[in-house]
């Protein structure tokens, strides 16, 4: 009889380990369990802790509340301005109401990864190629909301969206490359000029200052002198007086102030005389003509006012050549009879 009672004792402790084994559960403090008695949601999640259920009854679905990293697979598209590129951008997410995550998708995960790749493909094709490459917050912004649209009846918050790369062309690599090239010579070329353009007004400003004070271009020149004798090397300097030159601008005003009286350009030409026939010159006269042809040219050289040119006469014409007379012919003699 006693035997009989501890039998079923310990029987009954079995049983009631393995129930107890089967109905206790441990829900993890980044973790909200979510029951279902017969099939049916129980409105009661159940919190981080030591918990149980009914075997064979109930059921307890864990539901991880952390934060997801997902990486979006690359995507190829076409960009609006016809440009093909392949983006991949990456995800996170977290759960914000377990029981819509368990009842209203079959799979989360995998539900937000594909939105995410049709979602990045879409906004591909509605961006331009320098809004892909420069201006990368505004579309993670719009990709976000679009993921997040969705993901909001299935109990999903989606965090924030990157847009990690973005590949593209060889050949559009190398124009791109081309472009930066021409834009920085272009500027480039700009702060150059506008460097010109500041000395130029410093050594105008400079120039001013030392017109007032001619001992500064002296002292300008010796240290210019002072800076080349420095340098060992072959330069010759030869430094040109500055009054000297101021001096040949003084005397070369008056010179150029200096015009033709009006009593010359009003005297009348005198008309050309008739030519004459002139007998051939001597040879000596000859040496003597060249000397007479200079005399006016070194009369224009002469400052001061001159007498209106005359007109010289024309060359006289050589005579022709006289007659070269005839020998007077012999007569024949006679012939004898």
């Amino acid at each position: 009889m006693v035997q009989d009672l501890v039998i079923a004792i310990v029987a009954a402790a079995s049983v009631g380990t393995l129930y107890l084994a089967a109905a206790a559960k441990v829900v993890k403090q980044y973790e909200r369990g979510v029951v279902l008695r017969l099939g049916r949601l129980r409105d009661d999640v159940r919190a981080p802790g030591f918990t149980m259920v009914i075997p064979g009854i109930e059921r307890l679905r864990k539901v991880n509340m952390q934060i997801v990293t997902m990486p979006v697979p690359a995507q190829d598209g076409i960009t609006r301005d016809n440009v093909t590129v392949r983006v991949d951008a990456v995800i996170y997410f977290k759960v914000v109401d377990a029981a819509s995550a368990v009842i209203q998708v079959e799979d989360y995960r995998f539900a937000v990864s594909q939105m995410a790749q049709t979602s990045l493909r879409s906004i591909i094709g509605k961006s331009d190629l320098d809004d892909l490459l420069s201006n990368r917050e505004k579309l993670n912004q719009g990709l976000e909301l679009m993921i997040d649209s969705p993901a909001v009846g299935w109990g999903v918050q989606i965090d924030r969206v990157e847009i990690k790369d973005v590949s593209l062309p060889e050949t559009m690599k190398r124009s791109m490359a081309r472009q930066a090239e021409a834009d920085r010579e272009r500027r480039a070329r700009v702060i150059n000029a506008d460097a010109e353009l500041q000395a130029s007004k410093k050594l105008a400003e400079a120039a001013r200052q030392m017109s007032a004070e001619p001992a500064a271009l002296q002292l300008r020149l010796l240290q210019t002198v002072v800076a080349v004798a420095a340098e060992k090397n072959s330069t010759l300097v030869l430094p040109f007086p500055v009054e000297l030159l101021r001096f040949l601008e003084r005397a070369q005003q008056p010179a150029q102030q200096q015009l033709t009286p009006p009593e010359q350009s009003a005297q009348p030409l005198r008309p050309a005389q008739p030519q004459r026939h002139a007998q051939p010159s001597r040879p000596a006269d000859r040496s003597q003509r060249p000397a007479q042809a200079q005399r006016p040219a070194a009369a224009q050289a002469r400052p001061g006012p001159q007498p209106a040119p005359v007109a010289a006469p024309p060359a006289a014409m050589p005579a022709p050549p006289a007659p070269v007379p005839a020998r007077p012919s012999r007569p024949k003699p006679l012939a004898k009879h």
